[in-house]
């Protein structure tokens, strides 16, 4: 099978030696989102809700660039600063990712930029 780079300009630009998402057959793989402006590369918001809007937006981004949308998750990845955000994260999450797919969802230490949230997805075509 082929490897297909997905790329848009209406998410951010990779920071580093990756693509925005790779599709291979029928799936689809997003890098993680962080809450980057696309324009600017900018981090945006102040808080956990106002990231993970910016971090659907930029998911939604990549996804529509591959033909598809967030109904077609089969797993994402969440990474977070700090695992009491959880809740607000899952409020927002919840009104992106309708169809539940499977998710792992962790703390970790530091994210890239200081950002509080990350998510990266896997979706079948």
């Amino acid at each position: 099978m082929e490897l297909k780079k997905i790329s848009t300009t209406d998410a951010p630009a990779a920071i580093g030696p990756y693509s925005q998402a790779i599709q291979l057959g029928e799936f689809v793989f997003t890098s993680g989102q962080i809450p980057l402006d696309p324009q600017t590369g900018v981090l945006v918001g102040e808080n956990i809700t106002e990231q993970t809007e910016r971090v659907m937006q930029n998911l939604g981004a990549v996804l529509s660039a591959a033909g598809i949308g967030f109904e077609n998750a089969v797993k994402t990845t969440c990474f977070l600063a700090n695992m009491e955000d959880f809740a607000a994260f899952n409020s927002v999450y919840a009104k992106y990712f309708t169809t539940c797919p499977a998710r792992s969802c962790v703390a970790v230490k530091t994210l890239p930029k200081g950002a509080l949230v990350e998510v990266e997805v896997i979706a079948k075509l």
